[in-house]
Parts: C-alpha cells; structure tokens; sequence
C-alpha cells in the first residue's frame, strides 16, 4: 500500500503518523546505541575517525523525518477544512 498522502482517510493517517513515529523510534534508539558502541571502539583503538562517522550517521534518519512532517502537515490540513 503506497498511496499518496491526500488519497487517505484522516483515520488512515493517522494510523501512518503512528508507525511512522514507531519506526522513527525504533531506528533512533538502534542508532544511538551503535553510535554510542562506535564512540567507545573509537575511544579504545584510538581511531577518532570513528567519531565522525558515528556522528554523522544520524543524517540517514532524515527521510523518515521528513516523511513524518508531510504526514502531519496533512493531517492539520484536513483538520482546518
């Protein structure tokens, strides 16, 4: 089911908005555990290069950040009308 945002009910979105903010969830505490796991390593082995991967992998959260804000843009568009 990949519909677009304005073909679906406001129950529908809302029900998106919620497993999206899930996923969101999920993945965010996932990559601040292994950002925290490559910080260590790089604390360990003396490799700080590690540090700036670790800080920069949270740029792959972005999408699902975005797609969360259209989602609720949508749903208080419909709320407004």
């Amino acid at each position: 089911m990949n519909k677009k945002l304005t073909e679906l009910t406001l129950n529908e979105l809302n029900i998106e908005k919620k497993k999206t903010k899930g996923v969101l969830t999920g993945l965010g505490l996932v990559m601040l555990i292994a950002c925290g796991i490559l910080v260590f390593l790089a604390a360990k082995s003396e490799n700080f290069a590690l540090i700036a991967v670790a800080s920069g992998s949270f740029i792959t959260l972005l999408p699902i950040l975005i797609r969360l804000g259209q989602i609720e843009k949508e749903i208080k568009n419909r709320e407004q009308e």
